[in-house]
């Protein structure tokens, strides 16, 4: 064998040797990509049970043709919100966003059970969407949740208050239920800029602001002492935000 002969025969065994090793971590890292990629297709978001029951209310209705957004004054012919469990340790979140900015209110199902699965009904129809703070009063509060903007207006039915001994309208920030009487809570609501105790055990008192501090004085600044609005006021879009309880873990104890 000539010496030119020898060293490409030695070439090709190196060539060889290299793609030998080179291959199996090539393919190895495409199926590693390709198993990631598919655990991400697979990958569903699964709601909380309180959510969940409240869709699959929503889409029965909508199939039953009980609730037609295509309808004017959708808003307000609705049927009543379902009944709905809520998992213990599980944070609802209500986000606005309106026109002077964003407010998260965080719900209290502990409470007013029957008002937060009404907000979430409503807020998963999209029915605050667009709707205006009609009445927003200087040194008292922010009312919304009216769908014709008058005050007047209901999502087409009514249901009871629902009272806390320990739950008092003592803070600004508290979310408040809007009603004509005994019996008469639909989706108005109004948002506390200061304590208001005359309200209490006449106003369901549902969730409590976490963050929006500086909206709620914008509110307050464009509102009046007759609560005629200086400026239109309004939620762009509302949202539910959830939290799921943290799982603990039992720590053992000394000699177990």
């Amino acid at each position: 064998m000539s010496k030119t002969q020898e060293i490409s025969r030695l070439c090709c065994s190196f060539l060889i040797l290299i793609l030998a090793y080179l291959t199996p971590l090539s393919t190895f890292a495409q199926d590693e990509g390709g198993q990631e990629k598919e655990k991400v297709k697979k990958a569903k978001v699964v709601p909380a049970p309180a959510i969940a029951s409240v869709q699959a209310f929503i889409n029965k209705n909508v199939a039953d043709k009980k609730i037609n957004k295509e309808v004017a004054g959708w808003k307000s012919r609705l049927p009543k919100f379902p009944t709905t469990k809520f998992t213990d340790g599980t944070t609802y979140i209500w986000n606005l966003a309106t026109n002077k900015g964003d407010i998260k209110v965080q719900f209290l199902p502990s409470v007013a059970p029957n008002h937060v699965a009404n907000f979430i009904y409503l807020t998963e129809l999209g029915f605050f969407d667009d709707l205006k703070f009609h009445r927003v009063i200087t040194g008292f509060m922010a009312q919304g949740g009216c769908p014709q903007g008058s005050g007047r207006g209901n999502p087409g039915y009514r249901f009871d208050g629902e009272y806390a001994a320990d739950v008092k309208h003592t803070t600004n920030g508290l979310l408040s239920m809007a009603n004509s009487g005994p019996g008469t809570d639909g989706s108005q609501f109004f948002l506390t800029f200061v304590p208001t105790p005359w309200l209490d055990g006449k106003h369901t008192i549902f969730g409590k602001m976490i963050s929006g501090e500086s909206t709620l004085k914008a509110l307050e600044a464009s509102g009046s002492r007759g609560g005629r609005p200086s400026e239109e006021l309004k939620i762009n879009k509302a949202t539910i935000t959830v939290v799921a309880a943290k799982k603990t873990t039992k720590v053992p104890k000394e000699g177990q």
